[in-house]
C-alpha cells in the first residue's frame, strides 16, 4: 500500500490577487523552483518566440534545458486554447511527503517539490477559464493541463495538443522511432543530434527520449500519469529549420482521425515529464514519474508478490527427452510445475503455441474463446490442482480482446480457482479508449486479487502507484527477436534500454537464457532461440533491469545441472533501494540494488571486452561477505565465482568478457556466517 508515512502540503500564496485587472499579467515571474534550488520551470503568458501564447521554459542549475516553448490545445471546431489568454490568478504550494511502495525500486519514496497552478481564461468568447500546473522537483520538472466544470463548457473535445519541446542546440538524442500511433513500441533507438532527427509522414518519437545537453548534463522527455487521455508522442515541429523544436502529438480515436480526447469536465491532461541529472546515473535512481501519480488505491497489498515466471513460449515449446508431444496440454504444464518447484520459480505461464491460445481458438485474430477453459488435451483446473499440490502458482495469458469480453465473469472465478495473475497482450494503442479499458482491467484485476502485466503495449507512466498489482510492461525490442531477427538483440541496444525506455518504469524482456553465444555465433531461431552474451550477463541483467515479474524463459532441461540455475532464482525482484553505479549509452550498466540487508550489484558490458572497478561506498558501516560471479567462458556453464569480505572502502574489480556481465551479492558477514 501507499501508506504515506510523512505527509506535509503547504499552501504558500496567492500571488495574483482579485483585485488585478482581467487581461492584465501578474507582476514578477511565474515560476516553480524546486526545493534544491537546482530545478526552475518558468511559465509565460505571452512568448513572442512561440507566436504570443502562453510559454513554458526549463533551467537546470541556471542553464536552459528547454528553451522558450508553446503551450497550448486545439480543439474540436477550430478553436484552439492558448491564443489571447489572459492570467486571473496563481496558487502555489509546497509537497513534502514520503510513503510505502513495493515492489519498486525503492520502497520508501520522497516526493517533494513546488508546485504552481497558474489560471487562465480566454480573452474573447466563449472565455473559456483553464489551468496550467508547474512542479519543480530536484530531479526534474513537470508541466499538466486542467479543464474546470464550468458555465458554457461542459464538454472537452482535443483535437491534438500544441505543446512544443524546444531544446538547446547541440542536445544529443536517443530516440525511439516508430511508424504511426498503431505500435507495440518496439523499434531500435536512432542516436543523433536532436535537431537532426526527422518525423516524416506517419514516422513519430516514442517516450521517453533522452537527451544530453552538453555542459549541462541529461535530460529526458516523459509522460507521466496517463489517465483517460491519449498516449503522447513526439514529433519534428515544421518550420524548426536547425533548430531541436518537437512538437506534442496524441494518439486520435479509434475511427474518429479528427479527435484525441473526448471528455466531460472537469478533466486534466497527463504530466509532461523533464528528468534531469548531471549524470545518467541520477535519471535511473529518479522516481519523479512515480511521484506524478495518484496514491495506492488499494487498501489491502499483501496478496501482491512479485517472482519470476516461466515462459514457454519463449522456447518455442522445445524439450528434449520427455515422455510426451510438448504444447499447450496438461502433461506439459505438470512438466513446467515440477520444474518451478524445484527450482524455487514461484510461477508458471499458460501461454500459446503457433497462434493457438491456451483457451483455444487463433490468438490473432481473438475469436470470442472461454478464457475459463483450457484447449482440448489442456485441463485448467487440474493444472491449478496441481500447481496448488507443489506450492507453484500459475498465470495466465490471453489477449486483450478475450479479457475484455470475459473478465467481469472470469476475473472472480480465477481469484476463487487461486490463479496468481494474468498477461494481457496485443493491444498495440494508446489512444483514449484503450487506457480506459486498460484501466478498467487492471481495477478489476485489483479487486480479484490478481496481478497484471503488460505486452504489446506503449510505456509505463506510473500507474503502478495507484496500482502496485501493475507489475511490468513490454514495450521494449527484447529477447523474443532472438526468435525472428537475423540481427538478434546486441549488447548496445541492451545498454541503451536502462537510460531509455527503463526511466518510465518497469520493463518485461523475456529473460532467462543462459545458453548466451557470441555475437558471430548468433542465427535467429524460432525454436530453443539463442541470445548474445554470457550466463553471468544474463543473471546481471536480473538487477540492471528493473522487472517485477521477470521470466525464467528458456526450457527447463537447459537449465538441468547449470550453475548459474540456483543464483537465478535467489535474485530478489523489489527492491528496497537502488543505486546507478556506472552509465555509457550502449556500452556500460552497473546498478546495485538492496533487498531488506543484502545488496546486489549487476554489471553488463558492451561488444567489447573491459575492465571494471566497482567501488563499495554504498554499503552500510561493517563486514560484508561479497560472493561474485564472473566470466569464464572456459568453465563448466560459462562462469567461475569467488568470495571473499568487504567493507564499505573496498573496491571489486572484474574483467567483462565481450557482451559479457558481472553478479554480486552483498550479505552483511554476521548473516553470511550463519
Amino acid at each position: 500500500m501507499d501508506r504515506i508515512v510523512h505527509r506535509l502540503v503547504f499552501s504558500l500564496s496567492l500571488i495574483v490577487a482579485a483585485g488585478v485587472a482581467r487581461g492584465s499579467a501578474p507582476e514578477g515571474v511565474i515560476a516553480a523552483t524546486s526545493p534544491n534550488g537546482d530545478v526552475r520551470i518558468v511559465f509565460s503568458p505571452k512568448e513572442s518566440g512561440t507566436g504570443g501564447t502562453p510559454s513554458y521554459a526549463v533551467t537546470f542549475r541556471g542553464r536552459q534545458v528547454v528553451l522558450p516553448s508553446r503551450l497550448g490545445m486545439a480543439l474540436a471546431g477550430g478553436a484552439s486554447l492558448g491564443e489571447r489568454t489572459a492570467v486571473e490568478k496563481v496558487e502555489s504550494r509546497r509537497i513534502d511527503e514520503a510513503y510505502i511502495h513495493r515492489p519498486g525500486k525503492r520502497s520508501r519514496v520522497e516526493n517533494r517539490c513546488k508546485e504552481v497552478v497558474v489560471s487562465l481564461r480566454e480573452e474573447t468568447v466563449p472565455a473559456r477559464r483553464w489551468e496550467i500546473v508547474l512542479r519543480a522537483y530536484d530531479d526534474g520538472a513537470a508541466v499538466r493541463y486542467r479543464f474546470p466544470r464550468q458555465d458554457g463548457w461542459d464538454g472537452l473535445e482535443i483535437v491534438d495538443e500544441r505543446t512544443t519541446v524546444h531544446l538547446p542546440s547541440g542536445a544529443q538524442a536517443v530516440a525511439l522511432p516508430l511508424k504511426g500511433y498503431t505500435s507495440t513500441h518496439e523499434n531500435r533507438y536512432l542516436r543523433r543530434p536532436a535537431a537532426e532527427i526527422e518525423t516524416v509522414g506517419d514516422w513519430r518519437i516514442g517516450l521517453p527520449m533522452l537527451n544530453e545537453i552538453p555542459g549541462t548534463g541529461w535530460l529526458a522527455v516523459l509522460e507521466a500519469n496517463l489517465t483517460d487521455f491519449a498516449g503522447l508522442y513526439l514529433a519534428r515541429e515544421p518550420g524548426a529549420g536547425k533548430e531541436a523544436v518537437f512538437g506534442c502529438r496524441l494518439a486520435p480515436r479509434p475511427g474518429e482521425p479528427g479527435i484525441a480526447v473526448r471528455s466531460r469536465l472537469p478533466h486534466e491532461s497527463p504530466w509532461r515529464v523533464f528528468l534531469l541529472g548531471e549524470s545518467l546515473e541520477r535519471l535511473v535512481e529518479s522516481n519523479l514519474v512515480l511521484n506524478l501519480n495518484a496514491p495506492c488505491a488499494l487498501a489491502d497489498t499483501s496478496w501482491i508478490h512479485p517472482g519470476k515466471t516461466t515462459f514457454p513460449w519463449w522456447n518455442g515449446f522445445y524439450e528434449e527427452n520427455v515422455p510426451f508431444k510438448p504444447g499447450l496440454n496438461t502433461a506439459t504444464a505438470k512438466y513446467y510445475i515440477d520444474f518451478c518447484a524445484a527450482s524455487g520459480i514461484p510461477y508458471h505461464s499458460l501461454d500459446g503455441m503457433d497462434n493457438i491460445a491456451w483457451y483455444g481458438g487463433t490468438i490473432v485474430p481473438y475469436e470470442g474463446a472461454d478464457i475459463t477453459r483450457g484447449i482440448d488435451g489442456l485441463d485448467l483446473r487440474e493444472v491449478l490442482r496441481y500447481a496448488s499440490s507443489k506450492g507453484v502458482k500459475i498465470r495466465l495469458w490471453m489477449h486483450w480482446q478475450a479479457a475484455m469480453a470475459h473478465m467481469d465473469r472470469a476475473f472472480p472465478l480465477y481469484r476463487e480457482w487461486g490463479v496468481e495473475g494474468i498477461m494481457l497482450d496485443f493491444m498495440d494503442r494508446d489512444d483514449q479508449e484503450m487506457v480506459r479499458f486498460l484501466r478498467r482491467a487492471i481495477e478489476k484485476a485489483a479487486e480479484n486479487r490478481l496481478t497484471i502485466t503488460l505486452h504489446g503495449v506503449s510505456a509505463p507512466t506510473g500507474l503502478e502507484r495507484t496500482y502496485p498489482n501493475l507489475l511490468t510492461h513490454e514495450a521494449v525490442m527484447n529477447l523474443e527477436y532472438d526468435k525472428w531477427d537475423r540481427q538478434g538483440i546486441s549488447p548496445e541496444h541492451e545498454l541503451i534500454v536502462p537510460f531509455t525506455r527503463m526511466l518510465a518504469g518497469p520493463l518485461d524482456f523475456h529473460q532467462g537464457s543462459l545458453r548466451g553465444v557470441p555475437a558471430e555465433k548468433f542465427r535467429a531461431q524460432n525454436v530453443a532461440p539463442l541470445v548474445i552474451g554470457t550466463p553471468c550477463r544474463m543473471l546481471a541483467t536480473y538487477v540492471v533491469f528493473e522487472n517485477h515479474l521477470p521470466m525464467v524463459a528458456d526450457y527447463p532441461s537447459s537449465y538441468r545441472d547449470h550453475p548459474g540455475l540456483p543464483i537465478l532464482a535467489s535474485i530478489p525482484t523489489t527492491w528496497d533501494d537502488t543505486k546507478c553505479l556506472a552509465a555509457k549509452v550502449g556500452q556500460l550498466a552497473i546498478v546495485a540494488r538492496r533487498h531488506g540487508d543484502e545488496w546486489w550489484v549487476g554489471a553488463m558490458g558492451g561488444s567489447e571486452g573491459r575492465d571494471v572497478k566497482i567501488p563499495l561506498g554504498f554499503l552500510d558501516p561493517g563486514d560484508y561477505r561479497a560472493e561474485t560471479y564472473r566470466d569464464a567462458i572456459e568453465r563448466k556453464g560459462g562462469m567461475s565465482s569467488d568470495r571473499e569480505d568487504v567493507t564499505a572502502a573496498s573496491t571489486i574489480e572484474a574483467r567483462l568478457a565481450p557482451a559479457g556481465g558481472l553478479l554480486i551479492r552483498l550479505s552483511p558477514a554476521r548473516r553470511a556466517d550463519r
